[in-house]
């Protein structure tokens, strides 16, 4: 819950190896986002162009998921809509039970980690294996991921081997990135030819022509759909785009904002079922279309999941993803799950420094570090932050907009923080102060 963020976020922190590794890692990630943006000439205008094509999207919803329903039946595939999680797990557990199904194969789909469909089969006697390397670490684990696109960026290679070694009996110690990988790959080729149908998510879905487009690194939601007849694709609402010509523009930005990559390794268009096969999408609300009447925040929902706001944000790289307590973390994560539950989620929207930076990276140009000022707004109205912040916060906004009121307060606390102990600012009932330090104050003649 986000009521313990801050208690997260410093038991994270308090790894300082683990806590250094994970910013630098993630600032690379950012670095080669950067690199690739500078080799499109027309990068700001491709943003432009997908932002406007979402924009359009959202506000014409209805209509293209109709559009989108009707090509996809002519196209004989099965579409199933849900209006929540429970909807969506029923339906999915309703589709692999009528085929006597008892173990399934999973791509990377952060829809079914926020629908929780892997406890709601497993409790079903239905076997889950995720087949993303990231994301079968992390189940292996017994954790949900910590990022939306590296999943298990939290863990080093030495831990890993350690739960393979618990898991499949690999050799102890041996944290060999290659050894690894190789006998991930051994056990999930056998994952893929003993279980009965494959489950991926959906990046976008095209009205137009009624297909779903899904994009990995790794080819196995290829490798699952097609080495079984039986394929479900679970599609939040907000992944629909008009026309295949729109296709384009998102996936020369969603690769480089997210991995600094041209492209994905594997763009896989999945249109129609296999000879004989059946093809089931799951199309899923579950809040979606309270928050697209949302006048402030309903632009979320352009979110394409590259997690280059998470890569840049200095808040997320230092305290690490399960710090949020969300499905999504970082920026993005922490102005979606407050419209989901604000009394939980209130902290979220203060674990950022406003610095801008998640908004300029983004590629669908939301306004996140508005919006996060915005729910921070939200969440004092409503009365979800501690009343002493609140009284804080009031005293301080009434204190910066009157200018006279501004110079004398700072001069006292110029004199204050130059003349007096280090512990009148720095004790335990202050918890601001902890872990911060302040500037040495100088004279103004002083060099």
């Amino acid at each position: 819950m986000s009521s313990t963020f801050h208690d997260k976020s410093n038991a994270f922190l308090k790894e300082e190896s683990r806590s250094n590794w994970h910013d630098k890692a993630l600032w690379y990630v950012r670095e080669k986002r950067d690199n690739a943006m500078s080799d499109v000439p027309d990068w700001e205008k491709l943003r432009t162009a997908a932002s406007r094509i979402k924009a359009h999207t959202l506000t014409h919803l209805d209509a293209y998921l109709l559009d989108f329903e009707a090509a996809a039946a002519a196209n004989g595939v099965r579409v199933h809509w849900a209006k929540d999680a429970t909807e969506h797990n029923r339906a999915i557990y309703e589709i692999l039970k009528g085929h006597e199904v008892t173990k399934v194969v999973k791509s990377k789909s952060m829809l079914t980690e926020e629908c929780g469909l892997n406890p709601y089969l497993e409790a079903r006697g239905v076997e889950v294996i995720d087949t993303d390397l990231g994301e079968r670490i992390i189940q292996l684990k017994g954790e949900p991921p910590s990022h939306i696109v590296l999943p298990a960026i939290h863990i080093t290679k030495e831990e890993v081997s350690e739960i393979f070694h618990s898991a499949w009996g690999t050799q102890q110690g041996n944290s060999d990135p290659k050894y690894l990988t190789l006998a991930a790959r051994a056990s999930l080729r056998e994952d893929f030819m003993t279980s009965g149908a494959a489950i991926t998510g959906v990046n976008f879905a095209i009205a137009e022509t009624g297909e779903v487009v899904v994009c990995t690194n790794e080819g196995n939601a290829d490798l699952g759909t097609h080495i079984h007849p039986l394929q479900i694709h679970s599609m939040g609402i907000e992944k629909l785009i008009p026309r295949r010509t729109d296709l384009g523009v998102f996936t020369r930005l969603l690769a480089r904002s997210a991995t600094g990559q041209p492209i994905t390794v594997y763009t896989s268009h999945f249109q129609r079922p296999k000879p004989g096969g059946e093809m089931h999408i799951v199309i899923v609300d579950n809040g979606r279309s309270r928050r697209l009447g949302e006048e402030t925040f309903w632009s979320s929902l352009k979110c394409i999941r590259c997690g280059a706001c998470i890569n840049t944000c200095p808040i997320y790289r230092r305290s690490g993803g399960h710090s949020y307590g969300h499905t999504i973390p970082g920026p993005i994560g922490s102005i979606l799950a407050p419209d989901t539950d604000l009394r939980r989620y209130s902290q979220l929207p203060f674990a950022s420094t406003l610095c801008g930076s998640c908004s300029e990276v983004c590629p669908v140009q939301i306004d996140i570090h508005n919006q996060l000022y915005r729910w921070r707004q939200v969440a004092v109205g409503q009365g979800q932050v501690s009343g002493l912040k609140s009284r804080m916060m009031r005293i301080a906004g009434k204190i910066l907009a009157n200018p006279r009121w501004y110079r004398r307060v700072m001069s006292m606390m110029r004199w204050g923080m130059k003349w007096l102990p280090a512990s009148w600012l720095h004790h335990r009932w202050n918890a601001w102060a902890k872990g911060r330090s302040m500037p040495q104050i100088k004279n103004k003649n002083d060099e």
